[in-house]
């Protein structure tokens, strides 16, 4: 047996849609499938959780243990995108300064001060393992996020940030720009 999910098993999530080479892990959990759309070649890794409204592009990877919580606002994660090991995106967070009550069995009346704003991961983005994004960022195109980073504010494209909070060090390189056209020539060619 695979450590993925079967096409049998795939449509029988109820995701909201799909295309192709959509790898899924055994062990991942998806709270809301028909909130979840799904590109072609997207790997999905066991232990991982989506909940919520999550769209998901293409030549998307999501390692283990990772958690992505859409809620309402919605979470995009655009091409060529990944998330290493234990990262967490939020597009839904609780007011923790006690003006508001907290967690999800506690119904949104007394949730007032509850922090809902989308995140938006863009092409080319890459956020390294154990790292954080809170609601209402965008990891900007060709992005680099260090490894147990706190990303709180939008960033610029094509730059290197690492810390916590997250803070700009450097330029990214472009290359992969190149490698993608190739990649889509390549693809086209066969």
């Amino acid at each position: 047996m695979s450590n993925f999910l079967t096409i049998k098993e795939l449509e029988a999530l109820g995701l909201k849609g799909y295309g192709e080479n959509v790898l899924i892990g055994r062990h991942a959990v998806i709270y809301t499938p028909a909130s979840l759309t799904i590109g072609n070649h997207v790997r999905i890794d066991d232990f991982s959780i989506i909940s919520g409204n999550v769209t998901l592009g293409d030549y998307i990877h999501i390692s283990q243990f990772c958690g992505l919580y859409g809620g309402e606002s919605g979470i995009w994660m655009e091409d060529f995108s990944g998330l290493s090991s234990k990262c967490s995106i939020y597009a839904v967070s609780d007011d923790y300064s006690g003006n508001s009550m907290t967690n999800p069995m506690v119904p949104q009346e007394y949730k007032p001060n509850s922090i809902h704003a989308p995140v938006k991961i863009k092409r080319h983005a890459i956020i390294g393992c154990g790292s954080v994004v809170l609601p209402g960022v965008t990891v900007k195109e060709g992005t680099s996020i260090g490894s147990m980073s706190l990303c709180n504010k939008t960033t610029e494209e094509w730059s290197v940030y690492v810390g916590i909070p997250a803070r700009r060090i450097g330029n990214r390189e472009k290359k992969i720009l190149e490698l993608e056209k190739q990649l889509m020539e390549d693809i086209s060619e066969s």
